[in-house]
């Protein structure tokens, strides 16, 4: 089918050809030559691109070969038509919106925005989960290919992005989290997860924001930002931040109280290494809630346990919890000096975990060892760091560097204690129970990995307090549905038999980004292609297939044109007006 239009006859050197058929004169375009090496003769490839004007030998009516091999070309109607790309990107976007619906996030936002308001937000937590990116100023970009959330599919301006997270209040943040929170079931016992992480911040009026000591440092102002996580039911319960002069321990007592404001009472904490503290534990037990901690494997409680526990479990079968391939053993033991309480104390033996840390500690000595040598009849002052390890001997008159001595019964207590980590429990469990809690905590672990590589969230790139917060917002808003992504491609994995590299978040997106439609010359939307197998195979885990993707193109295609015919109406109206 032909263009309603005339475009003048492409002048590409040696590419473009005119054959003529009955009275009608085709412009065939050359894409490519393919060579023969049986005949040794080289075919061109050519493709039909139009047909030649009758009154016109520089001009020809297009078809959509035309647009295809010329997608620069200016169009006498392109100030009409769409800003909308002709080839919108739809298999992620029906699949978060499933996800997003399943998870009521449409009725709980709807709550506290507007239909406008609440689009945008939608379209803003999915862009920044489909294009790994928070920058309000590549947005734009992101909607000229891909469908919105937005009321009538509208499509907004950077600017209009920024004005609408300035607007954002606490009020709506605080009410989402509240009603998000509610719908649990309080009377099941839960574990949270908490871990927190900090942000780099190109700040201007923020409070919270601070230079503190964030784990990469940009040499920009950070904050920190922390998330509960349901460990059972696998999702994000509860956000806050705080500035970054507040350390890991000293937070989740705040957290605690949170937490029982939510309404949650029989639950259990997951918490990382760096919030163990005397405080922190004394306030659990007062509170009434469990506990899983991994304490430092160096120390110095740990060491001397696992040094007396040593050789009594490692090889025992009845010991071994093969699903992660440890050996555990569980023992009674206080915590610190002044606990009232014992604690269950389990400790675990990773064969290959031994080996590795056995190569580490092998090859950073040796690395020391060559690097003092290198100063050896030289004056030079080494760290903590070397004297931790080696007994360094200087001359008393020239002050200059002899020769370093290994201290042999540190490196060999490093060795005898490679391979052992311990994880403790205020409630009675096997090792086994207590490791499978603590793996489950791999999920929120990752949630942050992806937060900050996946989401582009690595920087808050805001000016405002309001700004700030709104994004805090949207960012937890994606990560709940990027965590249910995960989930979901994670339980369809375990039921396959092999291991497929596309069932990966940001595989799978690439590859749902391939699932197309295509808007023809009667201006509607129509699938390009159809779904492929691997496709099928990640629809599979969102409870979808072909048809259903078939179906919401459908549906799609009957929202973008009536969203068309508005713009075209509007613009006539316009018209007339002036």
């Amino acid at each position: 089918m032909y263009l309603d239009f005339l475009v003048k006859v492409p002048t590409v050197k040696g590419k473009i050809t005119r054959r003529k058929k009955s009275n009608v004169v085709y412009i065939e375009y050359e894409y490519d030559r393919v060579y023969d090496p049986s005949r040794k003769y080289t075919f061109p490839k050519r493709v039909t691109i139009g047909k030649l004007s009758d009154t016109d030998p520089e001009l020809m009516k297009p078809n959509q070969n035309f647009l295809k091999y010329f997608p620069d070309a200016e169009l006498p109607e392109s100030k009409n038509r769409t800003s909308r790309s002709s080839c919108l990107r739809v298999g992620t976007y029906f699949v978060l919106r499933k996800i997003i619906e399943e998870c009521s996030l449409n009725d709980i936002l709807g709550k506290y925005f507007g239909s406008r308001d609440m689009g945008l937000f939608l379209d803003l937590a999915v862009y920044s989960i489909i294009a790994e990116n928070n920058a309000a100023q590549y947005y734009p970009d992101y909607t000229y290919n891909h469908p919105l959330f937005t009321e009538k599919m509208k499509q907004y301006s950077d600017s209009t992005v920024s004005d609408f997270l300035n607007s954002v209040t606490d009020d709506q943040s605080t009410g989402f989290l509240n009603t998000w929170n509610e719908s649990r079931n309080y009377r099941e016992k839960i574990y949270i997860s908490y871990d927190s992480t900090n942000k780099n911040c190109q700040a201007g009026d923020i409070e919270m924001v601070e230079f503190g000591h964030p784990k990469v440092d940009m040499g920009e102002p950070v904050f920190n930002y922390a998330v509960a996580y349901d460990t059972h039911n696998q999702e994000p319960l509860f956000y806050e931040k705080y500035p970054s002069s507040l350390n890991d321990i000293s937070q989740p007592q705040f957290m605690l109280d949170k937490a029982s404001g939510y309404g949650y009472k029989k639950i259990g904490f997951i918490l990382d290494r760096g919030y163990f503290s005397c405080e922190n534990i004394q306030y659990m037990d007062k509170c009434g809630y469990s506990f899983v901690i991994m304490v430092k494997g160096m120390s110095a409680l740990v060491n001397e346990l696992i040094l007396e526990n040593k050789g009594t479990f490692e090889n025992k079968r009845i010991n071994n919890i093969y699903e992660y391939g440890v050996y555990g053993k569980t023992i009674r033991h206080k915590l610190y000096a002044s606990d009232k309480k014992e604690r269950y104390f389990h400790l675990y033996h990773s064969i290959s975990k031994e080996s590795a840390e056995r190569i580490e500690i092998e090859n950073r000595i040796n690395q020391m060892t060559q690097y003092l040598k290198k100063y050896q009849n030289k004056v030079k002052e080494f760290g903590l760091g070397f004297e931790k390890y080696f007994n360094l001997h200087y001359d008393e008159k020239s002050q200059a560097f002899i020769l370093p001595e290994e201290r042999c019964s540190v490196v060999e207590r490093e060795l005898d204690l490679a391979g052992y980590f311990c994880i403790v429990t205020s409630e009675k469990m096997s090792a086994k129970e207590a490791i499978e809690l603590y793996k489950n905590r791999d999920v929120s672990e990752k949630l942050f990995r992806g937060d900050k590589s996946y989401l582009g969230n690595k920087s808050i790139r805001v000016y405002s307090e309001e700004s700030a917060g709104a994004k805090i917002f949207v960012e937890f808003v994606a990560m709940i549905v990027r965590c249910k992504m995960y989930i979901k491609l994670k339980e369809e994995m375990k039921k396959l038999d092999k291991k497929l590299n596309y069932m990966t978040v940001p595989a799978a997106i690439k590859e749902l980004e391939k699932i197309e439609m295509v808007r023809q010359l009667d201006n509607i939307y129509r699938l390009d292609h159809a779904v492929t197998a691997n496709q099928k195979v990640i629809l599979k885990a969102f409870g979808l297939d072909a048809n259903s993707i078939k179906y919401f193109a459908s549906e799609l295609s009957k929202e973008l044109k009536e969203a068309e015919l508005r713009k075209e109406n509007k613009d006539g109206k316009n018209k007339k007006n002036k």
